[in-house]
């Protein structure tokens, strides 16, 4: 048994060449015999092609989870269902798990092939196909604070929980903690620095942690400071690992977005500036972290 958890995009809503928008995928192989799953964790631009580059289909897909209804989280999503429907075998795929907090994330998931109905049409009429791309999109209650993470998704021996985040004025937003054989993971999505995510986070294996370095917007003019009132800022983000003591963190979502190896070693110093000297990862496109 092994459990990957793959980086499908580290980037933000700033354009990068390099770099896809948010997204983890968790991929779970299980005993011989026994079809893997994997859960795809936000659908930032671009994550169809990082899927094929970390060798998995949008078919092979067992459930896409979103954390907020932010755009950067969100625009790959209808690429990848609209590239399952093109991709199967004339309605084989089954529906798509699309499972999100209530309110903002659902409609957004509900609404999203409106645009491309004219689309689906032409390609219906030229195929024969009758079939829609099919989804089963699934809202929760957003999880009380304070209280454990609620379960939202199971399949065999994989669970995944949901918690509140702190990413206010978007609202609702949750992270997710994914219980495999093989070990935990939380991912934490956008979100503060928080209480919250310490109660996600408390015993995990791994914990993907968007990452903006404060410091280095101190020259911001006052109408861009508004990115400093949602994001985890480097620097408490080792202080809260270390007090986690959590074994290995990954850093995502970063901003600025590092132009070379010069620029990841800066997080890397807000990092250890704290005290934390777990494991650490400043992740790339296609990180790969293996539990088992």
């Amino acid at each position: 048994m092994t459990t990957e958890l793959i980086i499908t995009g580290v980037g933000c809503p700033i354009p990068s060449a390099t770099s896809a928008g948010p997204g983890v995928l968790v991929r779970y192989r299980p005993p011989a015999g026994d079809e893997s799953i994997h859960l795809q964790f936000d659908a930032g631009r671009s994550t169809v092609m990082r899927l094929m580059g970390a060798d998995c289909r949008p078919s092979d897909l067992d459930a896409v989870f979103l954390t907020h209804h932010h755009s950067d989280h969100c625009t790959g999503l209808q690429d990848l269902v609209l590239t399952r429907w093109v991709m199967d075998r004339r309605g084989d795929s089954p529906a798509l798990p699309i499972i999100c907090p209530e309110g903002s994330a659902v409609s957004f998931a509900e609404r999203m092939l409106d645009a491309w109905d004219n689309d689906l049409a032409v390609r219906k009429e030229h195929t024969g196909r009758t079939d829609d791309p099919a989804l089963a999109i699934t809202g929760f209650p957003l999880p009380p604070y304070p209280g454990e993470p609620v379960e939202v998704y199971r399949r065999g021996d994989v669970v995944v929980r949901a918690g509140q985040v702190r990413h206010e004025p978007v609202y609702p937003a949750v992270g997710y903690r994914i219980d495999t054989p093989d070990g935990t993971m939380a991912i934490t999505g956008d979100t503060l620095v928080c209480d919250e995510v310490a109660t996600l986070a408390a015993g995990v294996d791994v914990l993907v942690y968007e990452a903006l370095r404060f410091s280095e917007f101190d020259e911001l003019p006052p109408w861009r400071t508004f990115i400093l009132d949602y994001h985890a800022d480097t620097a408490l983000i080792g202080k809260q690992a270390l007090e986690l003591d959590t074994p290995h963190l990954v850093l995502t979502h970063l901003i600025p977005p590092p132009a070379d190896e010069a620029d990841e070693a800066r997080f890397v110093d807000d990092i250890r500036a704290s005290g934390f000297e777990g494991e650490l990862t400043v992740a790339r496109d296609l990180t790969t972290i293996v539990l088992g």
